[in-house]
């Protein structure tokens, strides 16, 4: 079971097929800071675009940061940074965890990095102990929906109106998949 859920901890290097989930690196957040702000990607994070708003180092160095700040984070390198991929909400009673993940990279989107992030994941997750592991997406995020079912999590329910974006609520729809589940 994934120990010390508290303090930072030493997690593996995943490899997949076209990625490697690994540890940020100071070069991400040159590859970071390039890859900018983009309206869908913002918006299924569930926050609201501004085109007057510029995409600054500083947003870049914070956004690694927080990836450096949390024990079960990755990057998605699939030849360099892509996005993130993360662990968090650890119950060790409960044996479970929630997922997030994001992909930065508008030209890698819907081309299966993000399933294959999740699986990679999902396995370390399961083989490390945990008995289940949930999510949350906005019922507006059809492409995340799409490889959340694809990797086998089933909508568990749904929490109405919990996010505002772009001045209209949106459901939140909460998803699970449990360890027997996982193939």
């Amino acid at each position: 079971m994934i120990k010390n859920l508290a303090m930072t901890i030493e997690i593996p290097e995943l490899r997949g097929a076209r990625i490697v989930l690994r540890r940020p690196t100071p070069e991400d957040v040159e590859t970071r800071l390039g890859l900018g702000r983009h309206k869908e990607i913002v918006e299924a994070y569930g926050g609201t675009f501004d085109r007057t708003a510029a995409f600054t180092r500083s947003h870049a160095e914070a956004a690694i940061q927080f990836i450096e700040r949390q024990d079960h984070a990755w990057v998605i390198d699939a030849g360099r940074f892509i996005g993130h991929v993360r662990l968090h909400g650890f119950s060790q009673q409960d044996k479970r965890a929630a997922l997030a993940i994001g992909i930065d990279d508008p030209s890698r989107l819907g081309k299966g990095y993000g399933t294959e992030a999740i699986m990679l994941v999902l396995a370390y997750a399961f083989d490390s102990g945990l008995h289940r592991i949930s999510l949350r997406v906005l019922s507006s995020n059809a492409r995340a929906l799409a490889c959340y079912r694809k990797c086998g999590f089933v909508e568990e329910g749904r929490e109405r109106e919990a996010a505002f974006v772009n001045g209209a609520w949106q459901d939140d729809v909460i998803m699970g998949l449990l360890d027997r589940e996982f193939s």
